[in-house]
């Protein structure tokens, strides 16, 4: 049994090719209903009109053939940036290598240029605002070590859960600086840097050997105390940017026998928690 009303919405779109409003108003029934009605009954050629963005899409391909850029294209057709982007970004600013890297070198020294004085003052302001607070560090005595040391753990390092108690001290970290203050910290505790294990974790595109040289030779560490590296799986649509020769993964220290050693931590950042608490109070 076929529904009447679909019949006559579909007359009225064959036959006196109306509109899906003038539908609407002629049959009195609402947009959504109108197109379950019409499913695969084609609109009349006249309601096919061009999207009105069709012929700046058209002149934006022309201009990025004529070797503007999307910044130009974007002001000359009154567009936003990422409109232009969209519509031009299939098509290269220059397709000869060469020319695109003198773009490009032309584009830094212009860069340079206008703001290299505003640099100068920026990294003159940081090199001033270094040297006054090395000032304020002054000299560490162990009291401040063991502190420093204890805060940094408890960041960085692992920690027992009550799910998973692990009353074991391992850290891990990337940055050389942070890690020679965690070693100093385990001096200061007794724990000579011969105790240790180490490993690192590093993805397996690097140069794994090279990390744990480097990692060895930066730190000052026995190189029969490190373990097998962990590799990482490589991403090759990774958008991390530390992949270059500077990449040297993490090192993990794990030191053996070190309950005591971590209820001392767990003590210490207690005491700073509650002096802090007290402070507040």
């Amino acid at each position: 049994m076929t529904d009447p009303l679909a019949d006559e919405a579909r007359r009225l779109r064959v036959e006196e090719k109306l509109s899906v409003r003038d539908i609407r108003a002629r049959l009195g029934i609402g947009r959504d209903r109108v197109y379950a009605l019409l499913h695969g009954v084609p609109p009349p050629d006249w309601t096919r009109r061009p999207r009105a963005r069709d012929d700046l899409r058209a002149e934006a391909v022309r201009l990025r053939a004529h070797g503007r850029s999307v910044n130009q294209i974007a002001e000359q057709l009154g567009v936003a940036k990422s409109t232009a982007y969209q519509w031009v970004r299939h098509l290269p600013l220059d397709p000869d290598e060469a020319a695109a890297e003198r773009r490009r070198a032309h584009s830094k020294v212009m860069t340079d240029a206008r703001w290299g004085a505003y640099r100068e003052l920026r990294d003159a302001a940081q090199a001033a605002e270094h040297e006054r607070a090395a000032e304020v560090v002054g000299e560490v005595d162990e009291r401040v070590l063991l502190m420093l040391g204890a805060a940094i753990y408890w960041c960085e390092g692992a920690k027992s859960k009550p799910w998973r108690r692990s009353e074991k001290v391992q850290f891990i970290n990337s940055d050389p600086g942070l890690l020679a203050i965690f070693l100093r910290f385990l001096e200061s505790c007794g724990v000579d840097r011969s105790a240790p294990t180490y490993r690192v974790s590093i993805h397996e595109s690097a140069d794994a050997d090279a990390a744990v040289r480097w990692w060895v030779q930066r730190l000052r560490l026995p190189a029969e105390r490190f373990g097998r590296t962990t590799l990482k799986r490589h991403n090759p649509t990774t958008v991390r940017r530390n992949t270059g020769d500077d990449y040297h993964g993490c090192l993990v220290i794990t030191v053996p026998r070190s309950r005591a050693l971590y209820w001392r931590i767990e003590g210490m950042i207690a005491e700073l928690f509650r002096i802090a608490d007290d402070k507040r109070a």
